[in-house]
């Protein structure tokens, strides 16, 4: 099976990279403020605005943040199993492009039609387009 073949070390490098960027760029010095006022939502001391609580929202979205480089690490693997090794420009380049052609695409539509508009989209898709390529680069750096 494929999954033996992908580099678990260059995955959980990758995955540390991509959730970093994620805690910088939802920071409060960051996005994060202009994200909560455009979405229009109210914090709950203590709570954030997840109605389950701090450690069930983060455990979901470490989750999710490790789906997701895994998933890379599969395309990756993948072309450089049709075209030969990848390399760190390569595994940018496809971080880039799953970045924009999957988690920017996909999200289009449900902020324009849940009404949060092209801003938030601005905000929450530049944070995933940099988080996947920047997990693609460490990813091909292993090769």
């Amino acid at each position: 099976m494929f999954l033996t073949e992908l580099n678990w070390i260059a995955i959980l490098i990758g995955f540390v990279v991509f959730f970093a960027v994620g805690a910088v760029w939802f920071g409060p010095k960051t996005f994060y403020p202009a994200w909560v006022k455009l979405i229009g939502a109210v914090e709950t001391p203590g709570q954030g605005l997840g109605h389950h609580g701090m450690p069930f929202v983060f455990g979901l979205t470490a989750l999710g943040a490790l789906v997701q480089v895994v998933a890379l690490a599969s395309v990756i693997h993948f072309v450089a199993l049709a075209n030969g090794p990848v390399g760190p420009l390569g595994g940018l380049l496809v971080g880039f492009l799953v970045g924009v052609g999957f988690a920017a695409a996909s999200s289009l539509s449900h902020r324009l039609f849940s009404g949060q508009g092209i801003r938030v989209w601005l905000i929450e898709v530049g944070g995933d387009i940099v988080s996947m390529t920047l997990a693609g680069l460490v990813i091909g750096l292993f090769g």
